[in-house]
């Protein structure tokens, strides 16, 4: 019963090393990572050799397909250029199982203490992210070897023997275990390690061991396609192609395993690098045969999961919150800024509308309007729910902020939605309602103004967006001029009342604050510009700082 312990223990160990690694790199170089998948897609050779680089780094196809995913969602990458990605991923987690099974105990201590240090030393920034990755290859290395001991002292139980020598191939049976054991510990690298440990320690026989190989490799797919299947439904196609690739590679190369034994054997010194070398041939395999077939593979999954119907503005629902780039934290910052700038599309269509019902005292169209903004307040609480679940502490400083800067953003467009909401209250009660009508000087004031309006949202969309400083420099000064026509149309209806114009009479309630509301939603707008130029040092001790603290 010890040695089982011991034997569970280090194969819990062994999981777990490979999650802190996976986790660290993603930490330390997720958004580089994601930039060099982007940019190495335009030939499927390099699309796959894009896919063997980072999924060398982090260890795990699982967290490769969710990265390549979200980027398909987010119709940033067309499905076979995805597909092959995921075919050079694939072969990535076969190189460093060939890595890992190298007799590389002795850097174990060196990594951990290595580790160690650089994590207690400086836990929050990239030098401690590191450490964490250090103390996970320390610890794969270290259950690795611990595997092997386990496993050579339960090998010499007679009961255990007499277990083995019992022992039958029973290929299904070996896939299904094989599968399952890499959907339990999340890595079809950790299962496939451990199964050639087990087989060099003589705890399973080779063939077994073969056909476990070929179960983990279909467990990784299984695995991501359960991942994503919250996810919208271009995600999902990613791990769905990949996954009819590896049930292909499975039944291409289940039935040659005899045929591996006979002729690869004699010539590798042991069982369990026999075991993933055979790994190794079998994703080498599926990157010759598939990687000619991931358009018509990508028609296939798309005849299986047709594309969703494009987004409308007025769209209640969240389109881009994907739940699998959670894993990512700076996948799924980028995530929530679209989403954020669903909002502001709906935003905008709220006060486009609000000139027309204004113009053409449409009654309905004010009500219809006034609905959209419990869609605004919707997806705001979807935005501030999903930006709960990213943990900060997994951030780096450039992206701490922008988590900031996407809740600043999104509460603004939700104080718009609501300040539109009252505007167009005002509107069916002061004028529609009553049958008024402003002055023509009047509404050619509030035209202008409208205008500079919807110009300023965006350009406050695009500030968010690319984070320009000389955009957020032209966002303050049109703050500026806003605010200046404010008090020039406030002073010339001022004017018109003083002259006793009836309409303007009529209607100066409601113009006064017409124009005001405005300037609100405008200054909100311009609020977009101050943590840009304040990261920036753009945003000097003067009046644009003074400015800045003004609500």
């Amino acid at each position: 019963m010890k040695h089982l312990l011991n034997l569970l223990a280090a194969v819990a160990l062994l999981v777990w090393g490979t999650q802190l690694v996976r986790t660290g790199i993603l930490r330390v170089f997720g958004t580089k990572l994601r930039q060099m998948i982007a940019r190495s897609v335009r030939t499927p050779a390099a699309a796959v050799m894009s896919g063997v680089g980072v999924t060398a780094l982090v260890q795990s196809s699982t967290a490769t397909a969710l990265i390549v995913s979200s980027f398909v969602g987010q119709g940033l990458m067309a499905l076979p250029a995805a597909l092959a990605v995921m075919l050079g991923a694939d072969l990535g987690t076969s190189v460093m199982t060939v890595l890992f099974s190298l007799d590389l105990s002795w850097l174990s201590p060196l990594f951990i203490f290595v580790g160690v240090v650089m994590f207690i030393a400086r836990p929050d920034t990239t030098l401690g992210r590191m450490g964490r990755v250090f103390i996970g290859l320390g610890l794969m290395l270290l259950a690795l070897r611990l595997i092997t001991e386990a496993t050579t002292v339960l090998t010499q139980s007679p009961a255990v023997r007499t277990l083995l020598a019992s022992l039958t191939s029973d290929r299904m049976l070996e896939i299904t275990m094989g599968a399952a054991l890499s959907v339990v510990s999340y890595s079809s690298l950790a299962t496939v390690l451990l199964t050639a440990t087990m087989v060099g320690s003589g705890g399973i026989p080779v063939e077994v061991g073969l056909g476990l190989v070929l179960g983990a490799n279909l467990g990784s797919g299984l695995l991501a396609v359960m991942t994503t299947l919250r996810s919208n439904v271009a995600a999902r196609q990613v791990p769905l192609g990949s996954l009819i690739f590896k049930m292909a590679g499975v039944a291409i190369m289940a039935p040659f395993i005899g045929l591996w034994l006979r002729y690869a054997g004699p010539y590798v010194a042991n069982d369990a690098t026999l075991v993933v070398l055979y790994h190794l041939a079998f994703n080498t395999v599926r990157v010759v045969l598939c990687i000619g077939l991931t358009g018509p593979v990508a028609r296939l999954v798309e005849r299986i999961l047709p594309p969703e119907a494009a987004v409308s503005g007025t769209d209640t629902r969240p389109h881009h919150l994907d739940p699998s780039a959670l894993a990512t934290p700076s996948l799924a910052i980028t995530c929530a800024a679209r989403e954020a700038l669903h909002q502001a599309d709906v935003v905008e269509t709220m006060l486009q509308g609000m000139h027309t019902v204004l113009r053409n005292d449409d009654l309905k169209l004010s009500q219809d309007l006034r609905r959209l903004d419990d869609t605004v307040d919707h997806l705001y609480s979807a935005i501030k729910y999903y930006m709960t679940k990213i943990s900060r502490a997994e951030l780096d400083e450039a992206e701490g902020r922008r988590w900031a800067d996407i809740i600043g953003f999104t509460i603004n467009m939700e104080q718009i939605g609501d300040i539109i909401e009252r505007v167009l209250l005002d509107i069916e009660d002061k004028k529609i309602r009553k049958n008024r009508q402003f002055s023509e000087a009047g509404i050619e004031e509030i035209n202008e103004l409208h205008a500079r309006l919807i110009d300023n949202l965006r350009l406050a969309m695009g500030v968010f967006l690319n984070g320009n400083v000389r955009d957020a420099q032209k966002l303050l000064e049109e703050k500026m001029r806003f605010r200046d026509l404010e008090h020039a149309y406030s002073a010339t209806h001022l004017a018109r009342l003083s002259d006793n114009t009836v309409q303007s009479i009529e209607t100066s309630s409601l113009h006064i604050d017409l124009i005001s509301e405005l300037k609100r939603i405008n200054s909100l707008l311009c609020s977009v510009a101050y943590p840009i130029l304040e990261s920036a040092g753009a945003l000097a001790p003067t009046r644009l700082r003074a400015m800045s603290e003004r609500p």
